[in-house]
């Protein structure tokens, strides 16, 4: 396979501002959709679903039971989503009701102790999310695919906690997390399916542990650590490029929009010394950068599902 073999660029690091301080549990899962020129993200643990005006400095906020945890664009229109049992559809009533959601396919309902957690829309317009023991105990997690038919295909088994996916279509690759195990794996993409899973990188204990993660447009690999305090930047080969610090210990993901680069973040198991430390856990954050730092917008292919 051909692999680009231009250097990539320093990112220059602006501001670092706090832009929605919600107090999350586990703030997860932005999304910058395009269409609304909004950034989505969740609080699995606390069972709400956010909205940011970048513009207005607005957030929005919708309870939402089951643990929602990951959210994609729907070409159709509203979003495909994994929560605690399966995947749904999932709209934002957007004159302040509640949220309207679609049941598709729950492929671990034998699985009780189990939950979906983090996920992302493939470039072939599937939706892969992965699951994790709740206690965050056992390696019964798996890697799953849901179809444009509605169809759910296990790709990948006996993880701990699933994070990710990142896909990089310019060189046909999938990253994938085992948040448990501080290892980022990569395979190549065969159609809608992975390829054999290799290492791309594992970590140490001061590094912290790879949370949730995005390709930038010059194929780098950019990471949260959960009680790292920091997002890094990864070259195509595994190399830090960048890490950027934070005023919290849980990061947990991040999104690109623009020349901006949105994080979540967690506050579930700090102590009340380390919250007095670092009081914005839980809170959204911008940094802003020198340029537009993602590719395009990537949109499950619901229409197939909407017409049943």
């Amino acid at each position: 396979m051909t692999r680009p073999d231009a250097m990539a660029e320093p990112v220059s690091i602006g501001s670092i501002e706090c832009v929605a301080d919600v107090g999350a549990a586990l703030g997860e899962g932005p999304l910058w959709d395009p269409r609304a020129k909004r950034l989505i993200w969740v609080d699995i643990k606390g069972d709400r679903i956010f909205r940011f005006d970048p513009v207005s400095g607005r957030t929005e906020e919708w309870s939402c039971d089951g643990m929602t945890s990951a959210i994609g664009l729907a070409d159709a229109g509203g979003y495909v989503s994994a929560a605690r049992h399966g995947f749904f559809l999932l709209d934002l009533d957007d004159a302040g009701g509640g949220v309207r959601r679609r049941a598709l396919a729950d492929p671990e309902a034998d699985a009780p102790g189990n939950r979906f957690n983090d996920g992302k829309v493939d470039p072939a317009g599937g939706f892969w999310a992965g699951t994790m023991d709740d206690a965050e105990r056992e390696t019964t997690g798996a890697w799953w695919r849901l179809s444009p038919d509605g169809a759910a295909t296990r790709l990948a088994a006996c993880f701990r906690v699933t994070n990710g996916p990142a896909f990089d279509p310019t060189r046909g690759r999938v990253f994938m997390t085992d948040s448990a195990r501080r290892t980022i794996f990569v395979a190549e993409t065969e159609g809608a399916a992975p390829g054999e899973l290799g290492v791309f990188r594992t970590f140490g204990d001061g590094d912290g542990y790879p949370d949730g993660m995005e390709i930038d447009a010059e194929g780098c690999l950019w990471v949260a650590f959960w009680d790292g305090g920091a997002v890094r930047r990864f070259s195509p080969d595994a190399d830090l490029l960048q890490t950027v610090d934070l005023p919290v210990p849980r990061p947990t993901s991040l999104a690109f929009a623009g020349a901006d680069i949105f994080v979540t973040s967690a506050r579930i198991g700090l102590d009340a010394a380390a919250l007095d430390a670092a009081p914005l856990s839980g809170a959204l954050f911008r940094i802003r950068t020198d340029r537009p730092i993602g590719g395009p917008a990537a949109y499950f292919r619901a229409g197939a599902i909407l017409e049943n």
